[in-house]
């Protein structure tokens, strides 16, 4: 008899981003933007550039020839959902994610929802962790239904991490103000009571919900600092402190928007005073002893999310860079003081995009969870690169430009009668390429890299995802030292046995193979999409 056939995967309904706008409208959170109460985040001119990056992540999830990475199938519920709400599997998940947050990126340059994947595997891991020590599956259980209600929804999640933190010598319970962490103040027989303050939530105004997580390693007296739940955006007694998104709120110029006016990313202070959560939506509730799972775990998929993230905005400068040297009559290919920084900013960015690829091979399965996590050494190396070196990719997309990046008159003046016709005339250089797109391009690297929006993606490179002092430390404790130590001692023919005790050995990798055959003959590990990627 024939095996029965598998029914095929059930594709979740999946939201536009329309849908995505009007299910904003379903929600009443108490958000405040420059001193004033917000009353629909959907329809606020502040907040729109960050609404919008989020709307093109559900339109791009729509388009056909994306599907290979903007979906994926959830094998464990046999769902096809967003990429952006999957939980790894496979070696070859977390690659085609890499992939999606590098096109997402390109056209948003912080897409920012994909902070929801980094939390729901760094959650998967802890939980299972958490149930393996008590003997249970009751918060696999719970972490299993919310999964299912955030895929099927097709939600946009916050993650609400980062505590105030107060005075950082000392820790959570020592706290003279205990508000400045988010903890548990009540329990009962139907969930909990959380009070405190996220410092630092991507794009808090415009998500539905909010995974709570604990923001560093607890101590047996920080019990009820450790804490990890979900909750509605407008549940009572959150407030959301937020900044603007992108640049809204600057003067109107002529012509089409800058890239900044268009997408940008709003953060935000997330006040909680008594808000009540079920159990069903509580993953951990005082268990300390597993606080380091969720942030080692959250922070080694966020880093190595944030290496696509980087790489799709470094192919906005590569691109902008190379269409201001061909506006100012130049040819990189033939001109050795261009194309040397332009091989350099290519040689920046694509070197941490493979160490986020390494990563991706390099994974391993998660014993508790079966889960999928990326290699800790080339994920934090690939985000540690990109956090010192995106200043270096400022500074070259400077370089091969100009001056004139910063030094336009105002756009204004492109419409001014007394001056527009002048400048059009003195300020063009190549003859096929017209002054209006001189400009156009001078003033989209000024937006990237010499604006407040610039200054901004300095500063979130650098410190997103953790600091730099923090990826070094990950980097010495998972790197194998030890293999390099004992492969020395062993051409000196020194004879040393392995020491445990040793504190330069304790590290070793023996090396690592593709066990059961990475593809079938003949079939590369990735390939091409459809050769058209223009956004709809």
């Amino acid at each position: 008899m024939n095996a029965p056939l598998e029914a095929a995967p059930h594709k979740a309904d999946l939201m536009s981003g329309d849908d995505y706008r009007e299910s904003l409208r379903r929600y009443q959170p108490k958000v405040f933007v420059d001193g004033r109460e917000v009353s629909s985040v959907a329809d606020e001119p502040a907040l729109r550039p960050g609404v919008n990056a989020l709307a093109f992540t559900y339109d791009y999830a729509l388009r056909p020839e994306l599907e290979p990475i903007a979906l994926a199938t959830q094998c464990s519920r046999g769902r096809v959902v967003s990429r952006m709400l999957h939980v790894d599997e496979s070696a070859g998940d977390l690659l085609n994610k890499l992939e999606a947050v590098r096109l997402l990126c390109q056209e948003t340059g912080c897409a920012q929802r994909y902070l929801a994947h980094d939390a729901l595997n760094g959650i998967a891991q802890a939980v299972a962790r958490i149930d393996d020590a008590k003997g249970s599956t009751e918060h696999r259980a719970r972490f299993a239904a919310y999964l299912a209600h955030v895929q099927d929804n097709d939600l946009a999640l916050g993650v609400a991490m980062t505590d105030a933190k107060g005075d950082r010598s000392k820790r959570p319970h020592q706290q003279a103000n205990p508000d400045t962490y988010v903890h548990i103040v009540e329990r009962s027989a139907k969930g909990i009571v959380i009070s405190g303050t996220k410092a630092i939530v991507t794009g808090a105004p415009y998500m539905h919900e909010f995974l709570v997580m604990p923001s560093r390693n607890m101590g047996r007296e920080d019990e009820d600092f450790a804490v990890c739940c979900a909750v509605r955006v407008d549940a009572a007694g959150i407030t959301i402190v937020s900044r603007p998104a992108g640049r809204p709120g600057e003067k109107l110029e002529h012509g089409d928007a800058l890239f900044s006016r268009k997408y940008g990313q709003s953060t935000a202070v997330v006040i909680f005073d008594r808000v009540f959560v079920p159990w069903e939506r509580v993953f951990c509730a005082g268990d300390w002893q597993h606080s380091h799972v969720l942030t080692y775990s959250y922070a080694t998929h966020h880093r190595h999310s944030c290496i696509a993230a980087r790489a799709g905005f470094g192919d906005l400068l590569i691109g902008a860079g190379a269409l201001m040297c061909e506006a100012n009559g130049l040819d990189p290919g033939s001109k050795s003081n261009l194309r040397d920084p332009m091989v350099e900013l290519i040689t920046i960015t694509e070197s941490f995009y493979a160490c986020g690829v390494a990563a991706s091979v390099y994974a391993t399965r998660d014993e508790y969870s079966g889960t999928f996590m990326p290699d800790p050494v080339f994920s934090n190396i690939g985000k540690l690169l990109l956090a010192t070196k995106i200043y270096d990719m400022h500074r070259i997309a400077h370089e091969v430009s100009g001056g004139l990046v910063v030094a336009l008159p105002g756009p204004d003046e492109d419409h001014n009668p007394a001056t527009a016709a002048m400048l059009s005339e003195v300020l063009r250089a190549a003859t096929d390429v017209s002054y209006d797109k001189r400009i156009q391009t001078a003033r989209f690297i000024e937006d990237l890299t010499a604006s407040y929006q610039g200054g901004w993606y300095s500063v979130i490179s650098l410190h997103g995802g953790g600091s730099p002092a923090a990826m070094k430390q990950e980097i010495w404790r998972h790197y194998p030292v030890g293999s390099k130590v004992e492969l020395v001692e062993r051409l000196l023919e020194r004879g040393m046995l392995h020491d445990e005790t040793r504190a330069i050995t304790k590290n070793r990798q023996p090396g690592r193979c593709c066990d059961s055959g990475c593809t079938a003959p003949g079939q590369p590990v990735m390939v091409s999409l459809p050769l058209s990627r223009k956004a709809e």
